[in-house]
């Protein structure tokens, strides 16, 4: 039996979204990154970055705009927008997409594709650059949606953590 696709709406994300948030935020980080157990320096990563207050930073921060998917049940997705951040493989734009997660039961649905094409919209409403992204080099998948949905390689950079580095492709939108 197959499962009714939930209906959604994007919306601009608001102060009682960021437990859901930070809870969503877990979820997909340790499910995309940590494929062979968990280690302290792992977690401890997560449970400091992913937290309610972090959200509720971003959320107060000009520079920085959150929108999220919201179906009847909750919030499924979100995209990070920062304003302000050269991006580490050169080029003038100054406009990052910082996350755009969507739980993994909601893959496939179109709910990325809504939340990426918002986000580019209100780059262009407030008169940002065309974004750039970074995206973990293994993880194929993601490269694979931006490179269908306007974007391009544009360099190499590193993720950090601890003492260990992880190659992140850079990605730019063709605007």
């Amino acid at each position: 039996m197959t499962r009714p696709m939930l209906q959604t709406a994007i919306r601009p994300a608001a102060a009682g979204d960021c437990t859901s948030l930070a809870a969503l935020s877990i979820e997909v980080w340790t499910g995309t990154y940590l494929r062979n157990g968990v280690s302290g320096h792992f977690a401890d990563y997560v449970l400091s970055h992913y937290t309610p207050a972090h959200f509720a930073e971003a959320l107060n921060n000009p520079a920085e705009r959150l929108l999220v998917s919201q179906n009847r049940d909750g919030i499924d997705g979100y995209i990070r927008l920062a304003h302000g951040r050269p991006s580490p493989a050169g080029g003038a734009s100054r406009t990052e997409i910082a996350t755009l997660y969507v739980q993994p039961r909601h893959h496939g649905h179109g709910t990325g594709l809504r939340l990426l094409q918002a986000g580019l919209q209100l780059c262009r409403s407030n008169g940002w650059d065309a974004p750039w992204l970074t995206s973990n080099s293994e993880n194929a998948r993601a490269i694979s949606f931006y490179l269908r949905n306007g974007f391009e390689q544009a360099g190499q950079t590193h993720f950090s953590i601890g003492q260990a580095n992880y190659p992140n492709t850079v990605l730019q939108y063709r605007a």
